[in-house]
């Protein structure tokens, strides 16, 4: 099975003709060289401006809520700059409601709250960006949207260890975006889930691909990827491994099985491979469609026991 590697990669750091980081502070804005204390601190005079926040390595337990500008959250050194635990507004550590957010090569771990949503990223406004990230041993990944055509990618990322249906009334997700625009998950890694599906997304437009799902250390699990409200675009060039823990095994794919808010009418599910554990003898099916519409399915390679198509 294909795997990607769920190392960070670093990419270079084009600051142009920005100041030098302060050398004692751990957050700094780029452009200026003026350093903080809290990350909260360094958000909050950025205002409804535009500015790059370079987090030295470290882990913080700290969290900051975005109201307003362009904000790019970046690492000195990827994989280096650690958020764990600690939640504001009940939420996640971030909490993003400006025009824009980028979040590059951090790090979020032990998000828990009495909701049974803690996530390390909350998205409440804005296009969001997410890349070179992690999100680990969490209620949730990164959760929320804006009703609006909002753009939300995320590329080159880790999720693992996230997920839960007994904690709260409702499930939580690795990751469960909503909005009117399009969502983009690319060349991340999902394994070791704990409930919930790995991938949940309520947008009339989806681009899924490139993406390892890794179910095998799984527990409590359901569907790898969940479009409740249908929705069209691509789910391509995927790699599956279907885990013996699930609580719903029933499909990988399933495609509003909630609600048909969105046509589906040529969604394009092509090229992925998809597996059960070694001795699992189910027989999921690849995609359930509820919407009875136009899918097209093309040259994915299922192994034993994996129908390719169920209508529902």
């Amino acid at each position: 099975m294909r795997y990607l590697a769920p190392l960070l990669l670093a990419a270079p750091m084009l600051l142009g003709t920005a100041a030098a980081p302060a050398p004692d502070a751990p957050f700094t804005i780029a452009e200026t060289g003026q350093g903080f204390g809290t990350l909260d601190e360094a958000v909050q005079s950025v205002r409804m401006g535009r500015a790059t926040i370079l987090i030295a390595p470290g882990v913080y337990h700290q969290c900051t809520v975005q109201a307003g500008g362009v904000i790019t959250f970046k690492a000195r050194e990827p994989g280096t700059a650690i958020f764990e635990g600690t939640a504001c507004e009940g939420k996640a550590a971030f909490v993003l409601r400006g025009q824009g957010s980028t979040v590059d090569g951090l790090v979020f771990r032990g998000f828990r709250v009495s909701d049974g949503n803690g996530a390390g990223i909350r998205t409440e406004m804005g296009d969001l960006t997410v890349t070179h990230s992690m999100f680990l041993d969490s209620q949730e990944g990164i959760l929320g949207g804006e009703p609006v055509g909002q753009r939300i990618t995320i590329d080159h990322s880790t999720f693992a260890g996230l997920g839960q249906c007994d904690e709260a009334p409702n499930c939580s997700h690795s990751i469960y975006l909503a909005n009117k625009g399009e969502v983009v998950v690319t060349n991340s890694r999902f394994e070791r889930g704990t409930g919930g599906h790995y991938v949940k997304i309520r947008s009339p437009r989806v681009t899924i691909s490139d993406n390892s799902f890794d179910d095998s250390k799984g527990s409590k699990t359901n569907y790898m990827i969940d479009l409740p409200e249908g929705g069209t675009g691509t789910i391509t060039r995927n790699v599956f491994q279907n885990g013996r823990n699930k609580e719903n095994w029933t499909a990988f794919i399933a495609i509003a099985a909630e609600a048909k808010t969105y046509p589906a009418t040529g969604l394009t599910i092509a090229g992925n491979t998809a597996n059960q554990a070694s001795g699992v003898s189910r027989t999921p099916a690849f995609v359930a469609d509820y919407t009875h519409q136009r899918i097209a399915l093309d040259g994915n390679k299922l192994g034993a026991g994996i129908r390719p198509f169920e209508l529902r």
